[in-house]
């Protein structure tokens, strides 16, 4: 992604480039240039990206929505910094909802277009952003066919935090060809049309990583009771 010139401001309407500075101001933040606790303000933003602070403003509130930073009428905007509580919060909801989702998708026999492209992108990955948005990709590929559209916008808004913690995680641990191995098995497992066993190593998968990166979150201990029965009878 180019950056943009300081002091010039794209010939696009608003919305255009409002989506201009959210993708850059994405990207800066999964990449570390803007870390964890670090001030956004507009008026500096605005003069950076060559525009006016309604769409920096519009920007920010998106990613507030998406829970990459944090607004306080006091304290102003700041990049979200990543800790054990908002690890364990964003994947306490994962697994709750992912393994069944997925478990789904194999019940309907989907192929789980996408997922393999997404592999192979994290594996050519150059860095830490790219490989996380690439998991992030390959882990949709994975729930979208649940057949259950709001069960996949829920997801879908966790996606952001997922990738922010992967790449605070990774900084001190990386984990990531480990992971890799797993998401192979994962797909592996769900095209053999083995819903249970997918679902399962799905949820071990996702328990595994965060109690890796962040031992005292103890996500691993919420497993659902009906997920892990099947698993266990299919021997996954």
């Amino acid at each position: 992604m180019n950056a943009p010139v300081p002091g010039t401001t794209p010939a696009v309407p608003i919305p255009s480039r409002t989506r201009f500075v959210l993708e850059h101001l994405t990207q800066d933040i999964l990449t570390g240039r803007l870390p964890p606790g670090q001030p956004l303000v507009e008026i500096e933003l605005a003069r950076r990206f060559g525009v006016s602070k309604t769409p920096v403003r519009e920007a920010l509130k998106t990613l507030a929505g998406r829970g990459l930073v944090v607004m306080s009428e006091f304290k102003g905007t700041a990049v979200r910094a990543v800790d054990a509580t908002m690890a364990r919060s964003v994947y306490d909801v994962r697994l709750m909802l992912e393994p069944e989702a997925l478990r789904r998708g194999v019940l309907a026999c989907s192929d789980f277009p996408g997922a393999q492209e997404a592999l192979d992108r994290a594996d050519a990955a150059e860095d830490r952003a790219d490989r996380s948005l690439a998991n992030r990709d390959f882990h949709r590929a994975l729930y979208r066919s649940c057949g259950n559209p709001l069960l996949v916008r829920m997801l879908d808004d966790l996606r952001d935090q997922a990738a922010l913690v992967s790449v605070a995680a990774w900084e001190s641990t990386p984990s990531w060809e480990r992971e890799a191995k797993e998401h192979r098995r994962i797909l592996g497992r769900a095209r053999e049309g083995d819903a249970s066993g997918a679902a399962h190593l799905l949820h071990d998968h996702i328990a595994g990583f965060v109690r890796r990166a962040f031992p005292q979150s103890a996500t691993g201990e919420s497993r659902q009771p009906d997920i892990a029965h099947r698993s266990e009878a299919a021997g996954g």
